[in-house]
This record gives C-alpha cells, structure tokens and sequence, in this order.
C-alpha cells in the first residue's frame, strides 16, 4: 500500500483547510489551481502549513478526523511542529506550479 499523507492549508482569508492524500505536492498544486475542494476554491491561494506521512488511507482518514476534531488554536500549534518538512513541501509545490 501507498503511504498516506494528512496535510492543513492556510486559506488566503486565515481559515484553515485539513485533507488527505497521497501526494502533498501535486494537491496543494491542485487545490492552488482551483480544482480541489469546494471549500478551497474560492479562498485561493492556500499554502500548506502541515504535513504528515502516515502507513496507508486508513491511518490517514482517522488522523484528519483527529485533526478537525481539533481547536484552531491547536492546529495552529500543530502546524508549527514541523516546519523544516513543510519548507521542502513548499517548494516543491511552488516548482510544479511553475512548470
């Protein structure tokens, strides 16, 4: 099985986003180029301030639960325990959105 990865955007209005995938790059790319979620669409551009690899979609789908269960304040604090991990994510989204 793939690895599966949990992952929370920063909506351009400061509202928060948590979602799952398979590839952190290519769906925050997605998500950037409007075609992800309904809720991102019209909160363009998002950028990705979390990211965790999980084994398989099962650990990921109740880890994003977990996660929504969560304050805002709490996510936030999430958010920055892995920045080093979320910088490299970052670029690369930023180098596939350029190609």
């Amino acid at each position: 099985m793939p690895a599966a990865y949990v992952y929370l955007l920063r909506c351009r209005d400061g509202s928060l986003y948590c979602g799952w995938t398979t590839d952190p790059t290519a769906r925050a790319a997605t998500h950037n180029a409007g075609k992800g979620a309904a809720y991102t669409r019209s909160r363009r551009p998002v950028r990705l301030v979390y990211c965790e690899r999980l084994k398989d979609r099962s650990a990921a789908l109740r880890r994003e639960y977990a996660i929504k269960q969560l304050t805002r304040s709490e996510k936030l604090a999430l958010a920055r325990s892995r920045p080093a991990m979320v910088r490299a994510l970052r670029r690369r989204v930023k180098a596939a959105a350029s190609d």
